[in-house]
């Protein structure tokens, strides 16, 4: 049976032999832009469109994955005065909540920077660096990093799912 040829050029392939920070970078990457393309090319009514009973549409986990970026380096790893890590269910909520004239190019925007955000903080320091977290005691950037590629991939999957019952695209990108 022939195996479907992979694309060279995704940053997972490209770091199959890299180092283990290489690997982890490029996989959370993918799925961070795999996100960013289920929500392109939609108008706002299109994103904010509730087409599930929970409160998940494709703006809304924009703005939920920007909340989790800040949450998990920002907050943990490079906390500014006033951070605050949010951990409860109406925090959760209200992360998928949108608020009146929210844009979906706006919200795009906003989870872009706060990747880049988080690039920025991760490349400061070694996989093992270990800091204090607010219910799990600490954790290591290694473990934030593998948490943020499960959690990331796990909406990216929600994310092909709204796409596809918007307007019947599909595919990984």
């Amino acid at each position: 049976m022939a195996h479907p040829t992979i694309d060279p050029a995704l940053d997972p392939v490209l770091a199959r032999t890299g180092d283990e920070r290489a690997i982890l970078d490029a996989f959370l990457d993918f799925h961070r832009a795999n996100v960013l393309s289920k929500a392109r090319g939609l108008t706002d009514a299109d994103a904010t469109r509730r087409l599930v009973p929970s409160l998940t549409t494709l703006a809304g986990l924009l703005k939920h994955l920007t909340v989790v970026e800040r949450n998990w380096f920002r907050c943990l790893f490079a906390p500014e005065p006033g951070d605050v890590y949010v951990n409860s269910q109406a925090d959760a909520d209200a992360s998928f909540t949108l608020r009146p004239g929210e844009t979906v190019e706006a919200l795009a925007a906003a989870y872009e920077a706060a990747c880049d955000r988080s690039r920025q903080i991760a490349a400061r320091f070694d996989l093992g660096h270990v800091v204090p977290h607010p219910q799990l005691g600490e954790v290591s950037l290694r473990w934030a990093l593998v948490h943020l590629i499960e959690e990331t991939a796990r909406h990216a999957g929600h994310a092909d799912i709204l796409r596809e019952l918007t307007d019947g695209e599909t595919g990984w990108m």
